[in-house]
Order: structure tokens, then sequence, then C-alpha cells
């Protein structure tokens, strides 16, 4: 008895019988006949159940979105920080030609795409990236040490990044977050590029920015307290995701 898919293949690929020579699966098709031929013929080959291999080592830093009962932040709230968003881009989207063209400071060297160590200090700062404690004068007057303390995501720098840059830095902060803390640094560089991601997303940065979502959601899960500082950032990083990129599995419910 033919299978469900055998009795389909000749409504949807047609072919016409030929007795007038052999057919030769060996040798390139010579014709759209032959090849159609060959289509059902590989096609009948393939097994109807096929099992992926799957290398447990990628699963590591799969988790699920975790919401804590007083943690996650109301419905209202969420919708009040998709409408702020939208407007951000907006913005972003309107001024951007304009910061295009503008030159930046002589100290402003972006690195290149592919230095994923160059970004993470321009954009986090070798205090962070070296775990450099600051000194208590540091913390009462940091200066403008932009090398140290990271450059802020000026829209004249984001405004010259292409959709590839703005997804490779997104991916190496993350990858950064995955084994580090939340710092204040690393939200207002991942609210920006969120905020130049063009939609629709990509492939690549729709699994990036669930990634992010994630992390957020695990970190949340192990906070003392409302009162701790980082909790509204990663409440805002987990609802722009989630309600303005229409990841809605990962949302925080009422």
């Amino acid at each position: 008895m033919k299978s469900d898919v055998e009795e389909l293949m000749p409504r949807l690929l047609p072919v016409e019988s030929c007795d007038t020579e052999e057919y030769n699966s060996t040798e390139p098709p010579r014709n759209p006949q032959e090849y159609l031929r060959q289509v059902q013929r590989e096609a009948s080959l393939c097994p109807d159940v096929v099992v992926a291999q799957i290398d447990p080592k990628k699963l590591k830093k799969q988790s699920v979105n975790v919401s804590v009962s007083g943690f996650s932040p109301s419905l209202k709230w969420q919708q009040q920080q998709v409408s702020k968003f939208s407007e951000v881009r907006q913005s972003v989207n309107k001024h951007s030609q304009h910061w295009k063209s503008q030159f930046l400071d002589d100290n402003v060297v972006m690195p290149k795409m592919e230095d994923e160590d160059g970004w993470k200090r321009f954009c986090l700062g070798e205090n962070v990236c070296l775990d450099i404690q600051l000194k208590e004068d540091d913390n009462v007057n940091p200066g403008l040490d932009y090398i140290k303390t990271g450059f802020p995501p000026f829209l004249s720098i984001v405004s010259k990044l292409n959709q590839s840059t703005i997804s490779a830095v997104l991916e190496y902060l993350i990858n950064w977050f995955e084994e580090r803390d939340f710092v204040p640094q690393l939200g207002r560089w991942l609210y920006a590029l969120l905020a130049c991601l063009e939609k629709p997303l990509l492939p690549e940065a729709h699994s990036l920015i669930r990634q992010l979502a994630r992390r957020c959601s695990a970190v949340r899960a192990n906070l003392e307290s409302k009162d701790d500082e980082r909790l509204s950032a990663l409440n805002l990083m987990i609802c722009i995701v989630a309600r303005y990129f229409e990841q809605n599995d990962l949302a925080d419910k009422e």
C-alpha cells in the first residue's frame, strides 16, 4: 500500500510516463520530466520519521521565562513602555539621517564589526570589562573618561551602524550578559540597539532578542527585593522583546 506522501506525489508533481527509453537516475536530468522523476525518487527514499541529533551543550543557555510574583510589572505599565519605545524608534528614524552625516569626536574610535572584545570595551568601558573596582573619589566625580566608563549610545554613534553591525553588537553584549551581571551601561546600549533594530526581524535578530528576554527573566528570578535597582531595567527589556517585538510567549502576564 502506498503511503500518503506517495499518493499525493502525482498530484503535486505530475510526470508523464516515458516508455521510449530507460531513465537513468544516476545521470543529471536532461529535461523537466526527468528532473521531476528524480525529485519523486529522492522523496520516496526519505524516511517518514526523522530524529534530530541535538547537542546537549547547545541547550545549556536555554531557560524558560520566569515570572516572579510581585516582581513582574502590570499590563498597564507594559503598555506604557511599549508606547514610549515606539515614540523613541520614530524619533531615531526621523533624525538618524542628520546624525549619520555628522563627524564624530577624535576620541570616538568605533571598533570593526567583527571585533567582539573591542565592542564590549567600547560600550561597557574598561572598568566593567576588566572588573576594575572604582575608588570612592571616582564614584563621586567620574568625569568623562569614556574609555574607562564606556561610550554612551549617542545618536551620532548608533546612527552610523548598519543592521549587520547592530545585530553583531547586540550578540556581543548578550553573550557578555550571559556570564555577567546586569549593569547600567549594558541597559543603555541594549535599549538603543533595540530602538535601531528594523522590523521585520531577521532570524538571527529574532533568536538574539529571545535569548535576551530569557536571560533577563533568569536574573530577575534571583532578585531578593522589589527595591533592587536592576528590576526596572530587566522588566523593561522583557517588555520590549515580548510586547513590542511580539514574542508573546515570553510576556509577563497579570
